[in-house]
């Protein structure tokens, strides 16, 4: 078994430990958060006695009884406290995105390198079995001439933002935004699916704090264009679309990609789903365990962490929004 921390307490931490528990790779054996209550309530609702909580990340770090950490903190933090805990020896699983721009991204993947141990960007879309049934039937559309991705979800805490409390969600200190929250799986799925784009053109609209409320980014392939449409103060109910010359495939979520239509040439739809368990950050913990028993990291993971990483800098880049870390 491998003994895991978790840093953060919020409601995507007790997914994840969820998932965790679920694949019988690992046990919870500590929890992490700036608040001792808020550490020690979660560590007490998720395992015995022996869980230990803390309010010190040094102290997290040096606990050698830890093997793994799963990091769900903001996502400006998310570099300095991987780095930390990669260097006293312990596996990183980091919630997407891994870092605030590229330069953070590739000082975490050497740094995962140095010490020698598993670094893991938890894109849950991509180890979905879905997804892997919806990249292997590709190919049944002929050759791919136009795709449309779409994500578009009004926050739970956009009317928090125009209250005036300026959540982590709308705030550029804590890295966020619309491309860094929800645009950032439309654009994995991309680079999972076709791999580096050959070039970028990306809008967007800004609030007042400086981050994305909604936007759209073209990521242009040789023969085929991906547009992307992402935002977090409206909702969208349009099917992602993938044009080929034979035919379509409609995706009507793509970040957890349950079911998709393949619709051919005067044919019948053809409605596709395999398997999936409810929790689908399941997979991504089945394999970030599977690295860790195999002692080294997958490289095209690595490497569609890292292409990520550098499209949303440039999207950023070209949309103006900035953040300290940059």
């Amino acid at each position: 078994m491998i003994n895991l921390a978790v840093i953060g307490t919020n409601w995507i931490s007790e997914k994840f430990v969820e998932a965790a528990m679920q694949s019988n790779q690992f046990r919870l054996m500590a929890v992490y958060s700036r608040r001792a209550d808020k550490a020690h309530r979660f560590a007490k609702n998720h395992q015995d006695k022996n869980c230990n909580y803390y309010n010190t990340l040094e102290e997290l770090a040096r606990d050698k009884a830890i093997d793994a950490v799963y990091i769900a903190s903001p996502n400006s933090l998310h570099c300095a406290q991987a780095i930390l805990l990669m260097e006293h020896g312990k596996h990183v699983i980091c919630e997407k995105p891994i870092a605030s721009n590229i330069s953070e991204a590739t000082r975490m993947y050497n740094s995962a390198e140095e010490n020698n141990v598993i670094l893991f960007e938890a894109f849950k879309t991509e180890f979905l079995p879905n997804f892997k049934e919806l990249k292997a039937n590709l190919a049944t559309i002929g050759k791919l001439r136009s795709v449309y991705l779409s994500y578009c979800q009004y926050s739970s805490r956009y009317q928090k933002y125009l209250d005036g409390e300026n959540p982590n969600t709308f705030n550029p200190d804590y890295s966020n935004g619309s491309i860094m929250d929800i645009g950032f799986y439309c654009v994995s799925a991309a680079v999972s699916l076709f791999g580096e784009p050959d070039n970028i053109k990306a809008s967007a609209k800004l609030l007042d704090s400086g981050v994305d409320a909604h936007g759209s980014v073209i990521l242009e392939y040789p023969t085929f264009l991906v547009t992307i449409q992402h935002s977090k103060v409206s909702n969208g109910i349009v099917a992602s679309e993938f044009q080929g010359e034979d035919g379509i495939i409609l995706v009507k979520n793509i970040s957890e990609c349950d079911t998709f239509t393949i619709q051919k040439k005067a044919a019948t739809p053809q409605v596709i789903t395999v398997g999936q368990e409810d929790n689908s950050m399941l997979y991504e913990a089945i394999e970030f365990a599977k690295e860790i028993h195999e002692g080294s990291m997958n490289l095209a993971y690595v490497q569609r962490s890292l292409v990520v990483s550098k499209v949303t800098t440039e999207i950023r880049r070209q949309t103006s929004v900035t953040f300290p870390v940059d």
